[in-house]
């Protein structure tokens, strides 16, 4: 049990957290997996990894529905929890990183059904093939590459762009958050697309847009009012660089932690999308593990 432990626990996690959209849910159905796997017969563990993938995904399908009469009733735009890797082993911290979509993809899975996104996240983040993926939800490969088709035009994305689709780097970042220090309206313009969107989550419980914010111009002005002042210390803008959900991204903090996570998306050679994380809930996981 041990050693699959070892050699799972990465795999499920990193399965679990993409169809829940949150790092305590994942890290439960994880946990309830392997104390379940403990009354399974042996026989039944002969391939472990599909077994193991099924019960996760079976245990994410039960919980969809709570979950998402709970999203009906949050207050203002609801993101995915960001997460950052915790784990000393290089190893563990590896899968997660290469199986993980970017924050925008997590994003756009919120558009999907529960099976949509199962299929969607065994095929595109964990490379499973459609036999594979057709044991698991229990439907014939024709209905599963028909549903990822399907889960695929929901989003909005080709395959083209699924197979190019890439965070903001380091540089754009770096750069980005150079202008918001120095108040740089014009090179913020220059850095967002025409059609820029901002989307920011504060839960009701801290201070955040109501709803997206739409055009280069709002998404500029935002950013140099309440990002940017969100962001001083003695008078003087901080902002810090951390790799959160494998990508580049900027963090805020005070003295009591992490109070704000921002993930940029660039397409071609702008800022499309900018996902501003603020509920004290969903930082409790990053607060913890960058200030370990």
């Amino acid at each position: 049990m041990q050693e699959l432990y070892k050699q799972y626990k990465a795999l499920l996690f990193t399965l679990a957290y993409q169809l829940t959209g949150s790092v305590s849910d994942a890290e439960d159905v994880v946990q309830d997996v392997f104390l379940k796997i403990y009354d399974v017969p042996p026989e039944k563990l002969t391939e472990p990894k599909a077994y193991l993938c099924k019960m996760v995904t079976n245990r994410c399908r039960d919980m969809h529905k709570s979950a998402r009469n709970k999203r009906e009733q949050y207050y203002g735009e609801w993101l995915p929890e960001p997460f950052v890797s915790p784990y000393d082993d290089n190893t563990m911290d590896s899968v997660v990183r290469d199986d993980l979509l970017s924050y925008a993809m997590l994003v756009l899975l919120e558009r999907l059904s529960v099976t949509e996104r199962i299929i969607f996240v065994l095929r595109e983040a964990l490379g499973f093939d459609y036999r594979e993926i057709a044991e698991l939800t229990e439907k014939s490969e024709a209905n599963c590459r028909k549903l990822f088709s399907r889960a695929s035009a929901k989003m909005g994305v080709t395959s083209e762009e699924l197979d190019h689709a890439e965070p903001a780097n380091s540089e754009w970042v770096e750069g980005f958050l150079g202008a918001l220090k120095q108040g740089n309206l014009n090179q913020i313009l220059s850095m967002l697309d025409q059609d820029a969107l901002l989307v920011s989550d504060g839960g009701g419980k801290v201070t955040a847009a109501g709803a997206p914010i739409e055009s280069r111009d709002l998404v500029a002005q935002f950013l140099l009012g309440p990002i940017r002042q969100a962001s001083m210390v003695n008078g003087e803008p901080t902002f810090e660089l951390a790799s959160i959900n494998g990508q580049t991204a900027f963090i805020l903090r005070s003295r009591y932690g992490v109070h704000t996570v921002g993930l940029l998306h660039v397409e071609g050679d702008t800022i499309r999308s900018i996902y501003v994380i603020r509920n004290p809930d969903k930082l409790t996981h990053v607060s913890a593990v960058l200030l370990s």
